[in-house]
């Protein structure tokens, strides 16, 4: 990475000592924010909430993203590996749940560092939008104890669309396979191991949600799949005129349905209230807290 960095599949060759990669990265780490999370899977955020810590820039930026102040402006502070490692313990301080790294593989050597520094006491979950190597999720694998990745789209014409990248499923249909892989450990209703596979309903895209919940299910061994309704217009739309509503009860219906019809029985769905900006987190300085 030092040299030319090709840590994900985008592949820019950046040399981020000298000018960030096209994630936005730089030879530093550099976060947004981090705190106790209570809006996550019921699994995930517990009773106290999930330590989360999100991380500035993404290497997908979709253009609807709803933390597009961090994944497209690179909002944030650089921090070390030190730094870092005291977050981790403050969070296990204040009581969190677990470690949630949120869209962080553009600092996977950075990570690898910190955990060295200070390894979690408490179960490191992995939350990304999962176009990402697998040579760097082996890399991290020995850290990491539940994987929630993000199974965004099926089509190459929607993901090239909303991304730009046209392999989006080719690319993270394998990292989200060995992530699968990982056995779920829940007791008390606590996930201690495993995966959970979210996936985002959108606007006039539910076909596109029934062909990532077959392609789940033909591998589904134990995971959780999470089929989320929260999606809610942000940013500037302008040039996407299908993005600037929220899905329809019908849309989301049609999803829901294929799921349930399947009997998987490891599932999380959700209300329609959750399409709501009062579930986004708030990244300004104006308060400590997420939300």
């Amino acid at each position: 990475m030092s040299e030319k960095c090709t840590l994900c599949p985008v592949g820019c060759g950046a040399e981020r000592k000298n000018a960030p990669g096209f994630c936005g990265a730089g030879a530093h780490i550099k976060i947004a924010k981090y705190g106790l999370h209570p809006y996550e899977e019921p699994c995930v955020s517990c009773k106290n909430g999930s330590g989360t810590v999100f991380f500035s820039g993404c290497a997908l930026k979709c253009v609807f993203c709803q933390n597009r102040e961090i994944s497209h402006g690179n909002a944030g502070r650089e921090i070390t590996e030190k730094r870092l490692a005291e977050i981790f313990a403050e969070l296990e301080e204040r009581g969190a749940e677990n470690i949630n790294l949120v869209t962080a593989a553009h600092y996977a050597p950075e990570l690898l560092r910190a955990f060295k520094i200070y390894r979690p006491k408490i179960p490191v979950v992995w939350n990304t939008h999962s176009y990402e190597k697998t040579e760097a999720l082996k890399a991290l694998d020995p850290y990491i104890d539940v994987y929630l990745p993000d199974l965004k789209y099926f089509s190459p014409k929607i993901s090239a669309r909303y991304t730009g990248r046209e392999d989006y499923f080719a690319v993270a249909s394998r990292a989200v396979s060995f992530m699968m892989e990982r056995k779920c450990d829940v007791k008390d209703g606590k996930m201690y191991a495993g995966c959970i596979v979210r996936h985002l309903v959108l606007p006039l895209c539910a076909n596109d949600s029934v062909e990532i919940m077959k392609w789940f299910l033909s591998r589904a061994d134990g995971a959780y799949f999470s089929l989320m309704r929260q999606y809610t217009p942000c940013g500037d739309l302008a040039a996407f005129p299908e993005l600037r509503r929220r899905i329809t009860p019908r849309e989301y219906k049609k999803a829901e349905d294929f799921l349930l019809a399947s009997g998987y029985a490891n599932i999380f769905l959700q209300e329609r209230e959750s399409a709501s900006e009062a579930f986004i987190p708030d990244f300004s300085e104006k308060t400590d807290t997420l939300f």
